[in-house]
């Protein structure tokens, strides 16, 4: 498995002098995603640069308005986040021409807390991390070529079912429910997201 150490030389090795350089790292649910761009954030701080994550998380539609549109048990699914609104950001932090306010995803409250968030104009990397910032269908494809540098990440069809199961597992739901969100939601998603994904500048099949 590639180490982060080895992904933050290449990234500093591409973005040079570079005042904004953007990272996407895309991939299914429980991929490993959020963890990796922690530790390249991580590395990168540790070399001396200014690095933030960006979770698409935060654009997740408020649970009121998915019930209406009936796509509540669905949350997840591609058109239950504010795709707009994320690629507006991404834009924003491309021009880097000043700071650029951000939401926050509460897991607690299952709510996204608009401008709860600030990236500083100075900020020098921006690692987005999503299910859906390789997608190949609308609104998504908007995103292709504003990456700089993208990742994806791709566990194994079994591995990603584990790791869905134990995240369930977590919240003692009944197994009813827990084989609802992995084979009714969950899975089928995932797999979406590995069938309908633009290539990647670096695959990594496991973190």
């Amino acid at each position: 498995m590639i180490s982060p150490a080895t992904i933050v030389d290449a990234l500093q090795r591409r973005a040079g002098d570079t005042r904004r350089f953007l990272v996407g790292l895309a991939g299914p649910p429980a991929a490993g995603k959020s963890t990796l761009a922690e530790a390249l954030r991580e590395g990168l701080v540790a070399r001396g640069e200014s690095a933030e994550i960006l979770p698409m998380d935060g654009f997740h539609l408020d649970n009121a308005l998915l019930a209406a549109r009936g796509l509540l048990p669905r949350k997840g699914v591609p058109e239950s986040f504010d795709g707009r609104g994320f690629i507006d950001v991404v834009k924003a932090l491309k021009r880097a021409d000043g700071e650029v306010l951000v939401p926050v995803f509460d897991r607690s409250r299952e709510i996204a807390i608009n401008a709860a968030r600030a990236i500083a104009q100075e900020t020098r990397f921006v690692l987005a991390e999503g299910n859906y910032l390789l997608f190949k269908d609308a609104p998504w494809d908007r995103l292709d070529g504003m990456f700089d540098f993208t990742i994806f990440v791709g566990p194994p069809y079994a591995v990603l079912e584990e790791r869905l199961r134990q995240r369930w597992l977590q919240y003692a739901l009944p197994d009813d429910q827990v084989h609802w969100k992995l084979h009714g939601n969950d899975l089928p998603n995932g797999k979406r997201i590995l069938e309908h994904s633009r290539p990647a500048d670096l695959t990594i099949d496991l973190f």
